[in-house]
């Protein structure tokens, strides 16, 4: 990430604590719940591609708005329909 990576951490847990939903970052072997800035810093310091796990009564707004502040920030989400 770049130097906005404290902001982009804050944005993508604000963005998250808006919606009922659990929201799971999954990057590699680890799974972390975006609502969780410190989960969010340990993980988001590594570059990569990350798969993001949404469920719940409003994943389909959650999807949209976790996929746009992850773009925004420049990193590349898969998004997964389990």
């Amino acid at each position: 990430m770049a130097s906005t990576s404290n902001a982009a951490v804050v944005e993508i847990s604000q963005t998250a604590n808006k919606f009922r939903s659990s929201i799971v970052l999954q990057y590699q072997n680890k799974f972390i719940d975006v609502k969780s800035i410190l989960g969010l810093f340990t993980t988001l310091m590594t570059a990569g591609s990350y798969q993001l796990h949404v469920h719940g009564p409003d994943a389909t707004e959650a999807s949209a708005a976790m996929q746009e502040v992850f773009t925004k920030h420049g990193m590349s989400v898969e998004l997964i329909n389990d």
